[in-house]
């Protein structure tokens, strides 16, 4: 069937990035570009960041963020920006990412600013050089959600990165955002697509989303998009220690029920905060 062959020519063609590649992080490319970039997204975005004090500024430290925006992730580049203008390039960065945002057009760049896979071993080896390691556990899953659950967090029951904090005994920081899920309108995640054309199988796609978006009108997939410069908010919150707060062996379903609940709270203080769509 033709349905068949796309999908096994889509597979082929989908290259599987090396575990621990991170050696393509350019601290002197970023900063060559940084003020550039960083002006750019400030007038798209207009961008609100309230904690970046509650990083440390040494050591290790897993930031954990809801997902907004789609394709475009406002939050993830915002983050990377502010990050290095706040500690300098040279503190060490990376953000996790699904494979395909590194095999499209823009995948060479992110990768001198130090995004990478969203693989487990990346993450615990960028953690033992001291990095700060931003992750979005709700992927495509959160990222694609309706517009009109903006104001939500929604991780889909994600606790990989509860592991990953425990195993390596880093602390977690949340980082909270609101504004991504105006930069379209966003109709479904559309799962019952993806399994029907089963690219959650072949792609580790669980979503093939439908939205309203320019350049393209209606859209079907998680193809990139001009956002719309719908102000983004951001607030990151005290670090958490896991076994300080928890006990030596933390219940992950408590721990993720308070982790959630509370960037919940700060998400609806967000909203409420705000007074337009778009115009923030």
């Amino acid at each position: 069937m033709i349905s068949d062959l796309v999908r096994s020519t889509v597979s082929a063609l989908t290259p599987r990035f090396r575990a621990g590649d991170l050696d393509d992080r350019d601290p002197d490319f970023m900063r060559e570009v940084l003020p550039l970039t960083w002006m750019f997204v400030s007038a798209w975005f207009r961008p609100d960041i309230q904690g970046l004090e509650n990083i440390p500024r040494e050591g290790p430290v897993l930031v954990v963020g809801n997902h907004t925006g789609g394709a475009s992730s406002p939050e993830v580049h915002i983050s990377q920006l502010a990050f290095s203008t706040y500690f300098g390039v040279e503190r060490l960065h990376y953000q996790l990412a699904h494979r395909m945002v590194l095999n499209s057009p823009v995948g060479p760049l992110l990768r001198r600013f130090g995004t990478v896979e969203a693989d487990a071993n990346n993450a615990e080896l960028a953690l033992d050089a001291g990095a700060i390691v931003s992750v979005w556990p709700g992927g495509d899953y959160e990222v694609y959600r309706p517009s009109w659950e903006s104001a939500r967090v929604d991780m889909g029951g994600r606790k990989g990165f509860l592991k990953l904090a425990l195993t390596k005994d880093v602390p977690i920081v949340p980082m909270v955002t609101l504004g991504g899920q105006e930069t379209a309108l966003f109709l479904s995640r559309g799962e019952w697509l993806a399994k029907l054309l089963r690219v959650d199988k072949s792609m580790r796609l669980k979503t093939l989303p439908i939205m309203l978006s320019l350049p393209f009108g209606l859209q079907v997939g998680p193809l990139p998009h001009v956002p719309l410069p719908a102000k983004v908010s951001m607030r990151l919150l005290e670090p958490i220690d896991l076994r300080e707060r928890y006990g030596e062996d933390p219940d992950l379903d408590e721990v993720y029920a308070d982790l959630t609940t509370s960037m919940q709270e700060v998400l609806t203080d967000l909203q409420r905060q705000r007074r337009l769509p778009v115009i923030g």
